[in-house]
């Protein structure tokens, strides 16, 4: 009988300085860009936002767990939360307004229902958003985006002995990812109310084995308090908007993370009890196309600590045995194709490639790149991003830090 190692590990808590960052950032940068434009426009101001929405969702059921396998002998399938943020827009007389059509960005708190406490908790979420007009349908009614990205905690971690069902989530601090589409009505110059569906994704980014993760579909209404609005039907002089100049930027990164691992063992996988580093980096020179879209290729690097680790058919004592390879099968070079959204603050990159020289095995096959990118300054930035082994298969976090050089776009548009 294969026994496994049972220690549990979770997110460290200096996964939260990207948000207390980007929150120091959001207020400097808001205070500022506002100070220079009250001189030359009383309608280019930003517009401070408070949202109180409530959302209602239902668990996607990939694991029995969540089809009623557990000690409550229920399904887990209705999520309520309640959510608080605050956001701000652009001004209305501004460049940045007519090229990004109406984009807010905020900082939102969350508090999640899943009705079942005892084994999967009731998580809070810390979160990033931003979101914007796609497209104005009546003179107060359009059809906007949003994206929601941040860390969630209060989770009951599955626990071989206290908590043997749960095996969808492997940590009590998990990522939060929510995308979602909403109709904003402008009720007067104060109140909006929103409407809208959204889907919904946890997981610890296999930082901790096992990581099934929880999905959700759902709905959404919120009320929109604008503390100091635009004044409906205003007119504002609108200015010129620039050419863009398209240019080849040149982005380097460098990231790091860690990783459990579950190896096959003749016909399932077992967790080593080990968590594997993660180093990479890599060099993209990218074609500035347009205020909002750039693309280019990439040459990838990585060390993967637990590329092609492997046990044998027997136990020494009471655990199983799990070995490393030499490095050279730990080590990749690959070529990738990317593509970045542009928006204020942030950019939404993915990327697709392969390994070129690798030592085989676990470098095998494709590999997709999900990215955000928070503008730190006209030449730097933070990387928040996933990796993912042929489009299905989880593999590591990539956490880091890039430099930008040669960017020629104006400080707002990183």
């Amino acid at each position: 009988m294969i026994k496994c190692w049972r220690k549990q590990w979770s997110f460290p808590k200096f996964m939260l300085l990207p948000f207390l960052m980007i929150s120091c950032q959001l207020v400097a940068q808001t205070q500022e860009e506002e100070q220079e434009k009250q001189s030359s426009s009383a309608s280019s101001h930003y517009v401070h936002s408070l949202t109180v929405e409530g959302r209602y969702s239902r668990v996607l059921p990939n694991l029995p767990f969540y089809e009623g396998d557990n000690m409550a002998l229920k399904p887990i399938d209705n999520v309520f939360s309640g959510h608080l943020k605050y956001s701000f827009r652009l001004p209305a007389g501004s460049v940045e307004r007519q090229i990004y059509a109406d984009t807010y960005q905020g900082i939102g708190l969350a508090k999640f229902d899943f009705g079942n406490a005892q084994e999967l908790g009731a998580p809070l979420a810390l979160y990033l958003f931003q979101g914007a007009r796609i497209a104005q349908l009546r003179d107060r009614l359009s059809l906007d985006y949003e994206w929601n990205f941040g860390l969630s905690t209060g989770w009951k971690a599955h626990s071989f002995e206290t908590n043997p069902y749960n095996v969808g989530m492997g940590s009590k601090m998990n990522a939060y990812i929510n995308i979602g589409l909403l109709m904003r009505m402008q009720m007067n110059s104060h109140l909006d109310m929103t409407l809208g569906a959204d889907v919904t994704h946890f997981s610890n980014g296999n930082t901790v084995y096992p990581n099934a993760g929880l999905n959700m579909v759902g709905a959404k209404l919120g009320l929109l308090y604008h503390l100091n609005p635009e004044v409906i039907g205003q007119k504002v002089s609108l200015r010129d908007v620039p050419p863009f100049p398209q240019h080849i930027s040149y982005d380097m990164v460098f990231f790091g993370a860690w990783r459990s691992k579950g190896v096959q063992f003749f016909d399932k996988l077992v967790p080593s009890p080990v968590t594997y580093p993660v180093l990479g980096a890599y060099f993209a020179p990218m074609y500035n196309f347009s205020y909002r879209f750039r693309a280019g290729l990439s040459v990838d690097g990585l060390y993967d600590g637990s590329a092609n680790v492997y046990t044998k058919d027997y136990i020494i004592g009471s655990k199983q045995e799990f070995f490393k390879p030499p490095a050279s099968r730990q080590l990749a070079m690959g070529f990738s194709a990317r593509g970045e959204y542009v928006m204020p603050l942030f950019s939404i990159g993915v990327g697709i490639g392969a390994n070129a020289i690798h030592g085989g095995g676990d470098f095998k096959g494709t590999y997709q790149t999900f990215a955000l990118k928070i503008g730190v300054t006209p030449s730097s930035f933070l990387h928040i991003g996933y990796n993912l082994k042929d489009f299905h298969d989880p593999n590591f976090l990539m956490l880091g830090l890039g430099f930008r050089l040669n960017n020629q776009r104006p400080s707002w548009y990183r």
